[in-house]
C-alpha cells in the first residue's frame, strides 16, 4: 500500500466548510488556512445528503484550493449514509482528494472498514490503493478508551482530532460552552486527561493531534486561552469556524520568531560541538545555556513547527573562533 502523501504536512489550521454552502466553499478557496474539510455530516440536513455529496466533487474538481490540504468528512458509521458518501466522492473526485474524515469514531473495526472500502473504491477507479488519508474524529467515551486502537487499525491514519462537544455530551460534562471550564471544576483543567490521551496516542503512533473548533465565533480572547493550551502540549493545530478565527490559531500553533531561531541555533551549534572540529563533545555551553542530545530533539520540534509554517531563521549561529 502506498504510503498517504499528507501525513507529515502542517495543519495548524483546519476551516470547517458546510458541502452545500457554495459561498463558503468558494470564501475558504482564499483564506489563509492548511487544511479544509467540506462537510457532509453535520453541516448537511439528512433530506439533502445526495445533493452535498454532488456539490462536493464539483468543489473539489473545480480545484482553486491551492496548496491546503482537502478533506472529506463523511458520515459516521452508524447512519446510512457512509457507504454512499466514500463511493460517491471517490470516485467522482478522488483524484483532488486528499483525505476522508470519519467522525465519531469508536473502534478499530470502523476505521478498518473505511480503510477497506477506500482500497476497493481506489482499484476500482485506477487511483494508487492508499494514496487517501484518513482523519479520525474522538467523540466519545468509547472512542477515547479505545483511541490506541483506533489510532493504529490503518496506515492511512493521518491525524486523531478531539470532537469536544460530542465528547463532553457523552461524559455528560455540565457545561454547554466548549471549552470553557464546566461550572464548579475550579481546579485544574477538566480536558488535560483528554487532551493528553489524544496526544500521546498520537505521538506513540506518528500521527498528528488536532485540537477542535471553539464555538464561540465572536469571543476572540476565549480562543487564544483555548488553542494556547493545546499549542503549549504539544498539539499541531485546531479546528477553525470563522474567517476571524484563522490568524490567530495559524499564530498560536506557529513558534515565536525567537523561539524558533534560538531553536535553529542550537541544533547548528550542537552539531559542530559534537563534531570533531568542535571536540566531538557530547554536551556544551551555548551562551549561558547547557546543550545535549536532549536539548537537540527539543530544538528539531520547534524548528520542524516553524519550518512548517514558511518561517526562515532572523539570525545565525557561529562557531567561536578563538
Amino acid at each position: 500500500m502506498l504510503v498517504t502523501t499528507t501525513a507529515d504536512r502542517p495543519r495548524r489550521s483546519t476551516l470547517a466548510v458546510p458541502a452545500s454552502n457554495p459561498r463558503m466553499i468558494e470564501k475558504a478557496r482564499g483564506l489563509d488556512v492548511d487544511a479544509l474539510f467540506l462537510d457532509l455530516e453535520d453541516a448537511v440536513a439528512p433530506s439533502a445528503k445526495a445533493e452535498g455529496r454532488a456539490a462536493v466533487v464539483a468543489a473539489l474538481n473545480e480545484g482553486g484550493f491551492g496548496e491546503k490540504i482537502r478533506v472529506v468528512r463523511v458520515n459516521s458509521w452508524d447512519t446510512d449514509w457512509t457507504y454512499r458518501d466514500v463511493v460517491d466522492v471517490v470516485e467522482g473526485a478522488g483524484a483532488n482528494l486528499d483525505c476522508l474524515m470519519l467522525p465519531k469514531a469508536e473502534s478499530a473495526e470502523q476505521v478498518a472498514a473505511l480503510s477497506l472500502l477506500l482500497d476497493q473504491v481506489e482499484r476500482s477507479t485506477g487511483l494508487e490503493v492508499g494514496r487517501i488519508g484518513i482523519e479520525v474524529q474522538i467523540e466519545s467515551a468509547r472512542g477515547l478508551r479505545d483511541i490506541d486502537a483506533i489510532a493504529s487499525a490503518s496506515p492511512r491514519v493521518q491525524t486523531l482530532i478531539l470532537g469536544p462537544a460530542d465528547l463532553m455530551a457523552s461524559l455528560q460534562m455540565k457545561s454547554l460552552v466548549v471549552g470553557q471550564q464546566p461550572p464548579g471544576y475550579d481546579v485544574g483543567d477538566a480536558y488535560h486527561h483528554i487532551l493528553m490521551s489524544i496526544l500521546i496516542t498520537a505521538r506513540t503512533h506518528g500521527k498528528q493531534a488536532i485540537d477542535g473548533p471553539y464555538l464561540a465565533i465572536k469571543d476572540l480572547d476565549g480562543l487564544r486561552t483555548v488553542s494556547g493550551r493545546s499549542a503549549a502540549l504539544g498539539f499541531d493545530g485546531k479546528w477553525v469556524l470563522h474567517p476571524s478565527q484563522v490568524e490567530i490559531v495559524n499564530d498560536t500553533f506557529s513558534p515565536r520568531q525567537d523561539d524558533f531561531d534560538h531553536a535553529e541555533e542550537i541544533i547548528e551549534a550542537y552539531a559542530w560541538f559534537t563534531s570533531a572540529s568542535g571536540g566531538a563533545r557530547g554536551a556544551a555551553m551555548l551562551g549561558d545555556e547547557m546543550i545535549d542530545e536532549a536539548s537537540r530533539k527539543m530544538a528539531l520540534v520547534v524548528s520542524a513547527k516553524g519550518r512548517a509554517a514558511g518561517m526562515v531563521p532572523t539570525r545565525r549561529w557561529a562557531p567561536p573562533t578563538d
